[in-house]
Parts: C-alpha cells; sequence; structure tokens
C-alpha cells in the first residue's frame, strides 16, 4: 500500500460555518480530466480543453447578464458549473501539452527500433529496488528527465521527456535526486497511462556530471548520520527509525515491511503529510509556549518546513508530501480553520496542473483523501464524540484514524482487494508513538554531524515508541480474520465509495445511524467466530498442502496440531510465512529442503518466522553456494541443526512418515546436476502416498525408476517435478499413476511451466491435475476414505 500525506489535524471547531466547497469542482475536475488525459491522445485532451472553454464562457456570459437578480439558484449553481469546465480546460490543457511532448517522434523512433542510445540525464527520486525473480540479480528503478539523447548514428538531439531506467549495477543505487548524469542502454516503449516518454535498459553503471546539489548533499550527510545513531539499535525499530523519519527503509526488515502492510499502517514507512505535519506542530507548539504571534509562528513553521524537506530530500514525493503538509500553515496565516478546504482545492490544482501524472498516482489519491477526511470528516466526528462525553484527547485520537481510513478506503480495496478490520484500531493504537518517534528521530539526524554521541543517545529513546509501533504492526498482522476479500480494480473502489457516501449520508437521521451500528456490531461479532472458528483454511483432514507462492516449490505435510513438516520454502520469505499462518503452523518438525535453486531456498527465513524449527535436512549435493549459504545462516539464526541425508533416511513424527528415494546416487554431468540431485521423498500421512519428486529432471527420474522396487512409485498424490517441466521422463510418470497431481507454479512465469504434454500426459493417467497459478493453494483431503482436492483460490493482489 501506497502511504498517504495527512496534513495537520482536524480543523474546524464545533461552531464554525460549513466548510467552503467552492473551489472542490475546479479542483476535482482537473483531478479527473488530467486522469482521462493520461489514457487518451494529445489532440482528443486539447479538443476537450477547447470545448470546455466554449462552454465556460458562454455559461459566464449567460449568468453576468442576470446579476441583477442575485437570488436566481441558476446562479449559484451556474458559476459551480462554470468552475467544474475552467477545470476541464485546465487539466485539458495541461495534460495535451506534456503528452505533445512525451510522444515526440524522435522518442518513438528510438524506442520502436530499441535502439542502443547514450542519454543525458536527471534524477528525479530516489532509485528504487524491485524485488526480482528468484536467482536474478536485484533491480533498480530509477525516475529521471531526459535532457539530450545521442542515437546510434551519433546524432545528438534535445529530448526533454520523462524516462524510465531500469538498472541492475549497484553504482546505480548511491544517486541522489537532482543528480546530472549520463547512461548508455536501449530504450523502449513505455506502458502507457503517465507521462514517461521511454524506458531505458541501463547496460552499465552511470557517468556522474558534477556533484549533486548541496541541499541533496547535506540530506545526505543528515540521512547517513541518523543511519549510523540507529547501528546500535535492534533490528526492527532500528531499522523503523530512519524510515519514519525520512523515509529511508534500507534497513527495515522485510517481516516488519509486511505486517506494517497487513495492519494498514505502511503509510508510516515512508515521508508524507503526517511527517510534516509532526515536526511543523512541535515548532508550533514551541512557539506558543515562546508566546510568539501568529505570523511569528508561520514563519517559524515555514522554516521548519523548508529545512525538513531538505532533511528527507527534495523529491517530487517529498515536495507533495509539504504541500499537503503546509496546508494547515495556510489556514493558520488566513486565521481561520474554514480556509483548510479550499487550500486544498488549490493544491490540488496546482499540483496536477504542474505535473498531470499524479492524476494517476494511488499516493496522490491517498494524500488527498485522507487530507479531506481529516478536514470534512473528523473535526465532526470528534465533536460528536465529545458531546457524548468522550474526553477532548481520546475523541480527537478516535476521529482522526477513522475519518482517515474511511477516506482512503475505497482507493486502498481497489488496490489490494481486500477491506482491513484491524487499520483502524492498529492506526489508533499507533498515534501515541508517532509523534515523539518522529520528532526524536529528527533531532537525532540533526545532532549527528556535530555530536555523535548524543545523536545515538536520542536515537535510544526513540527507539522505545518505535518498538511500540512495531509490536502494534506484529500483533495486528498475526489476528485472523483481519482483512476481507474485496472486489479489486476500478470496480471494487468505486463500489466501496458508493457505499461509503451512502451510508455517510443516511447516518444523518439518527434512526438509520443507530440501524447502522446494530447491523455493523451483530455482522463483526456473527461473522468472525464463524472466520475464526470454521474459517474453511485448512479444510478438515487435509494430508498435503501446495501453497500459491509464486514460482516456487513450499509443500506441507500435517504432523499434528500447529505442527507440520515443510517441504521446501519457495522463492519468497513474505509468502512462505503467509502460507504457513493460513494452515495455523506454529512448529516447523522438520524443514526438508529439496536442493539449494533460490526458487527453493529464498523464502526460508519465512519458515523460521516466529515460529521453532526442530531441525533441517539437505541434499548433499552443495550447489548452488549462495543457497546452501542461505539455509545454513537461516538455521544457524533459528537454532536449529542442519544434516544431509543419504540412502536409507526416514523420518517419522506423529502422523507423517518420510523415506528417502533419491538421488539414488550421485548424479553429474546433467543439464542441471543441482535438479537431478533434488531430494526426493516418499510421505505417507494417514495412509495417504505421497511423492514429491523436487526438481528431478529426466535423469534422476530414469535412475529412480531402475533400482526402485515394482510398486515403490505407485502413489495417490504426486507433486509434479520441477514446476511440470518438459524435462519429464514418461515412463516414470505411468509409474506413479497417481490420482491426484499438484503442480505448484509461478503466474505468467518466463520458463513455460507447466509444460502442455507433461499435463495432458497425467490426466490420461487417471489424474485430476491442479495448478497453483489457477487455483490458488491446493489441500488434498480425505473424505469417507476417498481423496478430494480443496482449492483455496487466488487472492486478489497476491504477489507471486
Amino acid at each position: 500500500m501506497t502511504r498517504p500525506d495527512i496534513a495537520p489535524g482536524p480543523a474546524h471547531p464545533a461552531g464554525d460555518p460549513a466548510p467552503d466547497l467552492r473551489l472542490a469542482g475546479l479542483a476535482g475536475a482537473a483531478w479527473l480530466t488530467a486522469l482521462a488525459g493520461l489514457h487518451l491522445s494529445a489532440p482528443v485532451g486539447a479538443l476537450l480543453a477547447t470545448v470546455a472553454a466554449v462552454l465556460a464562457g458562454t455559461l459566464a456570459v449567460h449568468l453576468l447578464g442576470r446579476l441583477g437578480r442575485p437570488r436566481e439558484p441558476v446562479r449559484r449553481y451556474g458559476w459551480i458549473a462554470v468552475a467544474v469546465l475552467l477545470g476541464v480546460v485546465c487539466g485539458g490543457a495541461a495534460t495535451s501539452a506534456r503528452l505533445t511532448a512525451r510522444d515526440a517522434a524522435v522518442i518513438r523512433a528510438l524506442t520502436h527500433t530499441r535502439a542502443p542510445v547514450t542519454a543525458d540525464l536527471v534524477v528525479r527520486d530516489d532509485p528504487r529496488p524491485v524485488r526480482g525473480a528468484a536467482g536474478r540479480p536485484a533491480m533498480l528503478l530509477v525516475s529521471a528527465d531526459l535532457v539530450t539523447v545521442t542515437g546510434p548514428d551519433g546524432r545528438r538531439v534535445d529530448a526533454p521527456v520523462r524516462l524510465l531506467v531500469l538498472a541492475t549495477d549497484p553504482a546505480w543505487r548511491p544517486l541522489l535526486p537532482g543528480q546530472r548524469l549520463t547512461a548508455e542502454g536501449r530504450l523502449a516503449e513505455p506502458r502507457g497511462g503517465d507521462l514517461t516518454g521511454a524506458v531505458l535498459t541501463a547496460s552499465g553503471p552511470p557517468t556522474p556530471l558534477g556533484e549533486p546539489s548541496r541541499a541533496q548533499r547535506v540530506a545526505g550527510t543528515l540521512r547517513a548520520g541518523l543511519q549510523r545513531a540507529c547501528a546500535p539499535l535492534p533490528d526492527d525499530p532500528g531499522g523503523l527509525l530512519p524510515g519514519l523519519v525520512v523515509g529511508d527503509t534500507s534497513r527495515l526488515p522485510p517481516a516488519v515491511e509486511e505486517d506494517f502492510e497487513a495492519t494498514g499502517m505502511t503509510h508510516l514507512n515512508a515521508v508524507s503529510g503526517s511527517n510534516v505535519a509532526i515536526v511543523v506542530g512541535a515548532v508550533l507548539l514551541l512557539a506558543r509556549w515562546a508566546r510568539a504571534g501568529p505570523r511569528l509562528a508561520v514563519v517559524l513553521c515555514g522554516l521548519a518546513l523548508v529545512g525538513f524537506v531538505i532533511l528527507v530530500r527534495p523529491s517530487p514525493s517529498v515536495v507533495r508530501a509539504a504541500t499537503m503538509g503546509a496546508i494547515g500553515l495556510a489556514a493558520l496565516a488566513a486565521g481561520r480553520s474554514r480556509a483548510a478546504l479550499p487550500a486544498l482545492a488549490a493544491a490540488v490544482t496546482v499540483l496536477v496542473l504542474v505535473d498531470p501524472e499524479l492524476a494517476g498516482d494511488p499516493g496522490f489519491a491517498l494524500s488527498v483523501l485522507a487530507t479531506a477526511g481529516l478536514l470534512l470528516l473528523a473535526p465532526r466526528w470528534r465533536d460528536g464524540l465529545r458531546r457524548r462525553g468522550v474526553p477532548a484527547g481520546l475523541a480527537e485520537a478516535l476521529a482522526v484514524p477513522a475519518a482517515a481510513q474511511l477516506a482512503c478506503g475505497p482507493v486502498v480495496a481497489g488496490l489490494s482487494g481486500t477491506v482491513s478490520l484491524v487499520a483502524v484500531p492498529a492506526n489508533l493504537l499507533a498515534v501515541p508513538a508517532i509523534a515523539p518517534a518522529t520528532v526524536l528521530g529528527v533531532v537525532s539526524a540533526v545532532l549527528s554531524p556535530v555530536w555523535p554521541a548524543a545523536a545515538e543517545f536520542v536515537a535510544w529513546l526513540a527507539s522505545w515508541p518505535a518498538w511500540w509501533l512495531v509490536s502494534v504492526a506484529q500483533y495486528g498482522a498475526r489476528l485472523p480474520a483481519g482483512t476481507l476479500p474485496w472486489p479489486g480494480g476500478v470496480a471494487g473502489g468505486l463500489l466501496l465509495a458508493a457505499l461509503t457516501v451512502a451510508l455517510l449520508v443516511a447516518a444523518r437521521r439518527t434512526v438509520v445511524r443507530r440501524a447502522v451500528a446494530v447491523v455493523g456490531v451483530a455482522a463483526v461479532l456473527g461473522a468472525l467466530p464463524v472466520r475464526l472458528v470454521a474459517s474453511g483454511w485448512p479444510p478438515a483432514g487435509w494430508v498435503v498442502a501446495v501453497c500459491a507462492v509464486g514460482q516456487g516449490d513450499l509443500v506441507v505435510l500435517p504432523v499434528a496440531a500447529g505442527r507440520a513438516v515443510v517441504v521446501d520454502a519457495g522463492p519468497d520469505p513474505a509468502a512462505a510465512d503467509g502460507c504457513l499462518r493460513r494452515l495455523g503452523v506454529r512448529q516447523v518438525s522438520l524443514l526438508v529442503v529439496s536442493h539449494f535453486h533460490a526458487d527453493h531456498t529464498a523464502g526460508v527465513g519465512g519458515v523460521f518466522r516466529s515460529r521453532r524449527v526442530s531441525a533441517v535436512v539437505t541434499p548433499r549435493w552443495p550447489e548452488p553456494e549462495a543457497g546452501r549459504d542461505l539455509v545454513r545462516s537461516a538455521a544457524t539464526v533459528g537454532g536449529a541443526p542442519v544434516a544431509p541425508v543419504g540412502a536409507g533416511w526416514t523420518f517419522r513424527a506423529g502422523r507423517v512418515a518420510l523415506d528417502l528415494l533419491g538421488p539414488p546416487y550421485p548424479i553429474r554431468g546433467t543439464r542441471s546436476d543441482p535438479n537431478n540431485n533434488s531430494v526426493v521423498l516418499l510421505a505417507r500421512v494417514d495412509g495417504v502416498r505421497i511423492l514429491l519428486a523436487g526438481d528431478a529432471e529426466t535423469e534422476e527420474q530414469r535412475a529412480m525408476l531402475d533400482r526402485a522396487p515394482s510398486g515403490t512409485l505407485r502413489v495417490d498424490v504426486l507433486k509434479v517435478a520441477h514446476h511440470g517441466s518438459a524435462y519429464q521422463d514418461p515412463a516414470f510418470l505411468d509409474a506413479t499413476r497417481p490420482a491426484v497431481a499438484l503442480v505448484p507454479v509461478g503466474v505468467d512465469n518466463d520458463y513455460g511451466h507447466p509444460n502442455p504434454a507433461v499435463l495432458s500426459r497425467l490426466a490420461r493417467g487417471g489424474a485430476r491435475v491442479l495448478r497453483t497459478d489457477t487455483e490458488g493453494d491446493l489441500a488434498v483431503v480425505t473424505v469417507d476414505g476417498r481423496l478430494a482436492v480443496v482449492a483455496r483460490g487466488v487472492e486478489p493482489g497476491r504477489r507471486r
């Protein structure tokens, strides 16, 4: 989830006039028109702006002719219509102009031919690492402005368009916004829907052209100082604190990041308007304590705002956050909170016209909606709570996160395909810790260059509220039924938005409000026990589960309640941990690593997360070394012994019995020796025979077929080897004759898995073939002595 930028607290107190909505039509029309224009061509956007300009002029002339009749309702709504039309004019014209530059003929020619070029560009934002496929180098996304480009013919042309750089060289990582450089690579066409004119796949490191700006160098010094001050702290609060203060999540453990996402607290991991509000609010409190006048307070807050922007780097996202945070300053300068909403509308209009791409940015939508919720909903809810006897501080603490969450809910639901039930309580519990952690973190960063020891002490103080935030996220993420499924995409977001508006309108009547409260409480009290006690997953009587963890394997065999044998860990720690959470596995009696490829080992950290692993067994084949070292490191940290398995190895625990079938001897000189030395297991759970074939290919399959006694390979369930690849021995498949064949495979993988001929052969042999990429998590169950398969389904937005 992308973080909302939230402006300083709720605006108007009880008794203030209604919010001024006159600029809202202009802002909304400009926003929606810019959003539509991003998906249209420049001529269409220009035509739309022209038509709107003609209509606005005609309507304005008509209204001016009726000035003598001020009570005419047409005048009031007519001027609102004029404002909306002017918003269409502004949004259409601004977007059309930017699209014209984006679609320049010289750039289109180079992208169409994927020509090698030398680009002179300016970095717009911090390079962002992207989790790549297992075994592939990590990729960095760098947003930049292209200045000039030199094509393969040596001709250099000016090309002022936005560029997205895809890079794998680590030299791209330390670049700063505003830094100018040259890079070589090939241009490709962008995906569309934004102002990116081309995608540059960099072929090597960048060549810097001069130093970054002074502001960026100062920011880099302070950020590095904050990291040094946090280095002695424990990993979780020490990694969170720089992210909370300046948006630097380089040390943030993945587990913490995933917990924050699950509880709707991910907005704390990046710089937003709430950071701005906290810092500016602290300065405002000091100014009031010193009895400074309103104008002096505004000046001091403005200086604090500029300094904070320098600290966290003046990238576009930070500038956006500062703009949202400055709305509170505008209201303060005007001397009336009623000015906050027009300030928000003006800010939205200006930002969209300066950068029309923001119209399609989920972070921008969350920023605006959260701020609007605080301005329109939170004051009324706060005052209503106070009238019912709730203390002022508690009323504010309840109203603010509830209003922000309700306003952002439709966008979050559209992006994630879920509705969180724990987001509001988690954010409410987090409120007391956010301000002290942020303020102390800023103080630590400022002190770090001149007094490192004091900076470390202040960071230690800040680690205590940071620890509280981590704890809230951890416990909230582990609550069952914390999220409910919801239709994803635009349709799902609009549906929730319509329901939200309908409820807000209907709730103005006391009878409806009470009915909604009763129905809501009854639904929660009635549905939660059903989801907790009979959630449907894992299904009763399950004997083996294969989880949808992407292009990789993770198989679970139940030992007893809360205990299981896990075979392989998949490519993603978060997916591995989520799989075991869904199955209720709190203790792993044995972790079997079939072989050391990343799609079977990279998720091993998720298996160890918050659960005890009694032992780990691995193949004797030691390659690749990276996977072997990863498994050993995770086992060492988790306190689990590691041992290789050999001929005759067996294991018994609870309902599970395991026997090693392969490899019968070391296999060398094949297409993939690690695959052909995979640990292949025959498992028995409640009498059901299950063959777990790892990534064994043709050579290992033939070796097992030659050495296994007749009938040994006959099983009820087959975990198909190597994601259903074509490297299967037909005689081996025929010998297994499974009733059920399970294929763990990733969506839209680049390997052509699974092979249609392999699936067809299994089906012709009488097997029911199921795949995790289309069915989601799979579990084989026994019902009255017969086998059945339960598919959990593919979750909206699940990462693979």
